[in-house]
């Protein structure tokens, strides 16, 4: 006792509404404090919020766009950039909201939470990331595009599809590659048709008694004559061989836009015509010969072969 009055006694302090919403609750339908604060700060969360993120994908994302299209990326590129923007504007408009409603100790828990997942994740989807970080150097670099045809570690295939975890890419045979984003990007890949111009090389082989000269004629005069092989580069001839059995004149030709199915269109009936013009023109191509050459050795015949009839 202190001054003959009984112990102290404390008392919570009064809880009273916190923010206009709950001011607003209190007063026109008599909520408690406590239930008022509630009610209050989860309606100040959703509106702001919905607010926040409507504010964002009216604003932003726009702007977002516009960006994209000056940087002159394919719609491929640009449709999971524009979904990854929207998330952002989310996650931004979810930790406004937060802050907003007064959920301080809620926001840290969950950034805390957040980190600790992120880690355990990132550990897990090692991989995934890596490919995820290798589309988005796809998407930046332009290594190949849709509709490009590419070869690579063996492979080779016209891209149908490039996302940012992994690309498909349909093979000559009609099988369809699924093929992780780090594979593409962590080796070399070979883009034949990256260029307005594709350069195109056959060897030819003639008999060492043909003319040579006549041969590098007819070479010539049918890639000229060819509707899809350029004039300019005009198309050459080297003679880069002397096989055992044959002479090489190695062919350069030159077509436009070139894709597979171009490519093996055009030189297939290049070299059909150079054939029979080599036909028409008695100009040989040889093929290997082979001489085998030597002998069969007998030992003790005596012992193995029986004598005939009449033998003494």
């Amino acid at each position: 006792m202190i001054g003959g009055f009984g112990p102290l006694q404390q008392t919570d302090p009064e809880v009273l509404p916190n923010g206009v919403v709950a001011e607003f609750l209190a007063d026109s339908f008599g909520l408690e404090a406590t239930l008022a604060n509630a009610v209050g700060s989860a309606v100040t969360f959703v509106v702001a919020f919905v607010a926040l993120y409507v504010l964002g994908r009216v604003v932003i994302s726009p702007i977002v766009g516009r960006f994209l299209s000056s940087r002159d990326l394919d719609e491929h590129a640009r449709k999971p950039l524009r979904k990854l923007t929207n998330f952002l504007i989310a996650f931004g408009a979810l930790g406004v909201a937060f802050a907003f409603a007064d959920y301080g100790n809620i926001l840290t828990s969950i950034a805390t939470v957040a980190a600790a997942a992120t880690l355990a994740i990132g550990f897990a989807l090692q991989d995934v990331l890596k490919n995820f970080v290798a589309g988005i150097f796809i998407y930046t670099d332009k290594p190949f595009r849709i509709g490009d045809w590419i070869e690579w570690d063996g492979y080779a295939g016209v891209v149908e599809d490039i996302s940012l975890r992994v690309s498909r890419v349909r093979t000559f045979d009609n099988e369809l590659l699924t093929v992780p984003n780090s594979q593409l990007t962590d080796g070399v890949i070979k883009n034949p048709v990256a260029k307005e111009e594709l350069r195109l090389k056959f060897l030819f082989g003639i008999g060492y008694e043909d003319d040579i000269d006549k041969a590098t004629e007819i070479i010539v005069e049918e890639a000229d004559d060819h509707p899809d092989i350029l004039d300019d580069p005009a198309p050459s001839v080297r003679l880069t061989e002397l096989g055992d059995s044959s002479v090489g004149l190695q062919s350069r030709i030159w077509i436009s836009n070139p894709s597979r199915a171009d490519f093996v269109k055009t030189r297939g009936e290049y070299v059909t015509a150079v054939k029979e013009r080599f036909d028409e023109e008695d100009i040989n191509i040889p093929y290997p010969n082979r001489t085998i050459g030597g002998g069969i050795e007998l030992s003790n015949v005596e012992g193995v072969v029986e004598p005939t009839a009449g033998d003494d």
